[in-house]
């Protein structure tokens, strides 16, 4: 009797070990001291197998998901809404001097942004913020740097009417554009009456933006079980923002986003370059500063960074986040005087990274670039 408990304790211990042992081999915490190459190994299994990230107490994330390759482009680009909204979207008669487009900002060549620091719009006039990206917009929760916006129709109306972009009545934007045969064609096409509205024109703008959509990288190849598409190198900077460099806090999911507001440290409060951000728009003191989180997706080719466009390099980008960004907190009495002055996000941190760790770092950055296509400028009606 009692030879059968033991040899069925024993079969049940190798059933265990059978069944589990892919889970424990790709558990770090079984290696005392594991070393870079057994962590990258732990990255060569399905995800669910990853080692989790390192995550702050609070913080909702979601692990990386790959994105696929769009393969109803061509249909997507046949609909007639879509076909109208490219016609308005690359079309400078939206704007008040027939001369500046949202493609003006907006380039697909330049990676759906103007490679300035800030935009350039009506009279050459400079705005005061980096152009956003439009790849993968529809996936967007709210819109502009700040937030003030939680739809792409009521963000048309933004650029299209600003002096400083645009320029454009769009009280007189419609009948601007009756004038045109061609253009009461393509919204017939799309809404099934020669009718041209405000609203049709800002739904087709809308619905043509959600069209743009990064392309597969070698990232996605490597979630989607690929091992070989990423280097030993950037498998491990893949580590390292999950876990070290605390990126993951913050960039996470689909499109590397946490889609919230931040302030990074880099608010110049009462300095020269100085942007209240998101306070701007909510009028809370706790929004001072604060700014939407970016997608990292294709970010080499959305240069230069941040709400400022300050920064087109990334090394010196890796450095500043290595510094922990605290620059500018206030002291107890300044706060205590003046209740806006704004404090850096406690989820920014000294990293205290290495030369090794950053350039590991800046590898896996650049892998998730995968965007390569241009998209052909339409012919404009022009009678």
């Amino acid at each position: 009797m009692k030879f059968k408990i033991v040899l069925s304790t024993l079969v049940l211990s190798l059933f265990f070990l059978v069944s589990f042992a892919p889970a424990v081999k790709n558990d770090l915490n079984y290696l005392q001291d594991p070393t870079i190459q057994d962590i990258i190994n732990s990255y060569k299994n399905n995800i669910s197998l990853w080692p989790k990230p390192v995550i702050d107490k609070g913080v909702e994330w979601k692990e990386f998901s790959s994105i696929k390759r769009d393969t109803a482009y061509f249909t997507t680009h046949a609909q007639p809404e879509v076909i109208l909204g490219k016609m308005l979207f690359f079309d400078p008669k939206l704007s008040g001097s027939n001369q500046i487009s949202c493609s003006s900002c907006h380039d697909p060549e330049m990676g759906w942004t103007d490679r300035r620091k800030v935009s350039l719009g009506n009279n050459h006039l400079e705005g005061t913020r980096n152009t956003q990206s439009l790849f993968n917009i529809a996936e967007r929760t709210s819109f502009f740097w700040d937030g003030r916006a939680l739809t792409l129709e009521d963000q048309a109306n933004g650029p299209l009417s600003a002096f400083h972009e645009m320029d454009m009545d769009v009280t007189k934007l419609p009948e601007k554009l009756k004038q045109y045969k061609g253009y009461l064609k393509l919204f017939k096409d799309a809404f099934g009456d020669e009718k041209i509205t405000n609203t049709r024109i800002n739904h087709a703008l809308a619905v043509f933006q959600k069209s743009i959509k990064s392309q597969p990288s070698r990232f996605d190849r490597f979630i989607d079980g690929d091992y070989k598409s990423l280097t030993d190198q950037e498998i491990y900077g893949m580590h390292l923002f999950r876990t070290k460099a605390r990126c993951m806090n913050c960039h996470n999911g689909t499109y590397l986003t946490d889609e919230s507001f931040h302030n990074i440290g880099l608010t110049y409060y009462k300095r020269k370059y100085e942007d209240l951000g998101r306070y701007e728009f909510t009028k809370k003191a706790d929004d001072v500063g604060k700014f939407k989180t970016p997608s990292l997706r294709d970010l080499l080719n959305t240069r230069p960074w941040m709400h400022n466009g300050f920064f087109d390099d990334l090394d010196g980008l890796i450095n500043l986040y290595n510094s922990g960004m605290h620059m500018i907190d206030p002291t107890p009495e300044e706060k205590a005087k003046d209740p806006l002055y704004p404090y850096t996000d406690p989820l920014l941190q000294p990293l205290n990274l290495t030369q090794e760790e950053k350039t590991a770092l800046k590898s896996f950055l650049e892998s998730m670039n995968g965007t390569k296509y241009k998209m052909d400028r339409p012919k404009f009606p022009t009678e």
